[in-house]
């Protein structure tokens, strides 16, 4: 079993640990630092780290007198959450049955809680937004407060929060999608599947976007993960299917006008190398107005039932293949694999999409194809596919919260991550002490997609979340040092958000409780009603203001 250490210096890969091997080391203040020794943690994006319901059964011991030579009495952990998204919240969910004095303050830049829950999840999906139950039951806890529309970072700036917490935990997920790099991206009829999904599900950033789902036939979605399967559903289900979801009312009006009959789903690699879980597929193949053109059994070995036991699944599915033929029905979709995007194309005259073009790719001569890790290369052939619609799925990334180096946090703008221990300890070059390069920085902390990049589902963001909160815990338990010191010129505050308010509503700025946010939820559920649906949200953050003015 992994083990949650106490906060190492570690080197600038952030993926080891070194031992302090000196008798005494040197603090950058200049007082003696114990000597202590670490194990090395194995672990990877691909293999997180996993704990128990215990904290005392997952935790090294802590070294005697490992973080101050004396721990003056202090208060209860005050804790700033930013984001407000499945990370956040499971962090939240944890301290407060970790930490018994805990008070947790978790900022919303939008006036709606939950994040990619909300926003991310496809509406035809509601027994994966159930974890909304976990949630509203942490937000009822008396050392809970939610403070929604208010952007950290921009209402507030980070270096004036700090005062007034002990640790602050950064899990705002990824609000950028990575982009092809190809020509023709910008062409119109080009969008990302990132703003689709928040188009459908209505994010208010992308209420207007306005899809063009009228010019032909033909739309492709580049990547095959679970987010572009749900692109290609949302676009071929029929709409008895979407209309007692809480999918946006535009959207099931520019879904019913929509001319698209054929979606192609296209991948780098094999279909043993795909990123969709085998419910997505299924899932697909199981609605009966939709057929799935049949892919070359080659890609398989001869016994598929030797495969891994997932890969082995995913093949039965795709190899069964749909319901429906597609000579039988109008709609149809397509897994393209091997193909590499080189452009998008118009026809002279337009700047609207006409077609794609794609290089075909082989695995490298010493790749095993049954290898989920297998690489390609690109051939000398080319296709050009018809295309009137296209979406890049191809990842989310994170960016830098503005005044995060305000701080001393770095960030890893090409992995779009804040760099930490894998446990969730926000790690500087700069932070350690004598000879060493790299520590953690003292009360901050991350999760969720800002910690480990814009990868697995709502159950191992969970788990990773858990990790944060029990490392949090952990060193709090342990009188590790935290933001501000407990006396001198430091000294924390403690006010938390009552610290901050006054400067934020001077801007003009609207904050809103949880039960504010309760009362937009019971709008949207009242407007859905009317629809027969579950709910039916407001397109704008005004929409949403003016129900508190009602």
């Amino acid at each position: 079993m992994k083990r949650l250490l106490p906060p190492p210096y570690v080197c600038i890969s952030c993926t080891r640990r070194i031992t302090a091997r000196s008798a005494c080391a040197t603090r950058d203040n200049g007082s003696p630092q114990p000597s202590r020794s670490y194990s090395s943690v194995a672990a990877t994006p691909s293999r997180p780290l996993k704990t128990t319901t215990k904290l005392a059964t997952t935790l090294l011991p802590a070294p005697h007198n490992a973080y101050s030579t004396a721990v003056p009495p202090r208060k209860g952990l005050r804790i700033a959450i930013i984001g407000s998204g499945p990370a956040g919240f499971y962090t939240a969910h944890r301290l407060l049955h970790k930490v018994q004095d805990a008070v947790i303050d978790m900022y919303e830049q939008l006036p709606v809680p939950y994040g990619l829950v909300r926003f991310g999840v496809a509406p035809d999906h509601p027994e994966v937004k159930n974890c909304q139950d976990t949630f509203e039951e942490v937000a009822q806890s008396p050392r809970f407060n939610y403070i929604g529309n208010v952007r950290v970072g921009h209402h507030i700036e980070l270096a004036k929060l700090k005062p007034h917490y002990d640790a602050m935990l950064f899990s705002y997920g990824a609000d950028e999608d990575r982009r092809l790099g190809i020509p023709g991206e910008d062409l119109e009829g080009v969008f990302s599947a990132r703003a689709f999904v928040g188009w459908y599900n209505g994010l208010p950033q992308f209420h207007n976007l306005k899809p063009d789902l009228q010019s032909g036939e033909h739309a492709v979605v580049v990547g095959q993960g679970n987010v572009a399967l749900d692109v290609a559903r949302i676009l071929l289900a029929p709409l008895d299917h979407l209309k007692k979801t809480d999918i946006t009312e535009q959207a099931i009006q520019a879904l019913s006008e929509s001319k698209i009959k054929h979606v192609r789903v296209v991948g780098r690699r094999g279909p043993l190398q795909v990123a969709f879980t085998v419910k997505e597929a299924r899932e697909l193949m199981k609605i009966p107005s939709i057929a799935f053109h049949d892919i070359d059994r080659s890609f398989y070995p001869i016994e598929i039932k030797k495969l891994p036991r997932v890969q082995k699944r995913t093949a039965e599915v795709l190899l069964k293949g749909s319901t429906a033929t597609p000579e039988e029905v109008e709609r149809s979709w397509t897994l393209d694999f091997l193909r590499a995007p080189t452009s998008m194309n118009a026809e002279q005259g337009s700047n609207h999409l006409s077609s794609m073009t794609f290089r075909k790719q082989q695995f490298v001569p010493d790749a095993d194809p049954l290898d989920p890790s297998a690489r390609v290369q690109p051939t000398e052939d080319d296709i050009t596919v018809p295309a009137s619609l296209a979406f890049r799925s191809v990842g989310y990334k994170s960016t830098a919260l503005r005044g995060l180096s305000d701080l001393g946090v770095p960030f890893d703008s090409k992995l779009g991550i804040i760099p930490n221990d894998v446990h969730g300890r926000v790690i500087s070059p700069d932070a350690g002490p004598g000879s060493l390069t790299a520590g953690h920085i003292s009360g901050l902390y991350c999760a969720g997609w800002v910690k480990r990049g814009p990868t697995g589902v709502i159950a191992s963001t969970m788990q990773d979340a858990f990790t944060s909160a029990d490392v949090i815990a952990y060193d709090w338990e342990n009188n590790a040092k935290f933001l501000n010191d407990a006396h001198g010129e430091d000294k924390s505050t403690h006010l938390g958000w009552d610290g901050v308010k006054a400067e934020v509503e001077a801007k003009g700025v609207r904050p809103l409780s949880w039960n504010d946010w309760k009362r937009i939820d019971e709008a949207e559920r009242a407007r859905g009603r009317e629809k027969g649906k579950k709910r039916e949200k407001f397109a704008s953050v005004a929409e949403m203001l003016q129900v508190l003015d009602a």
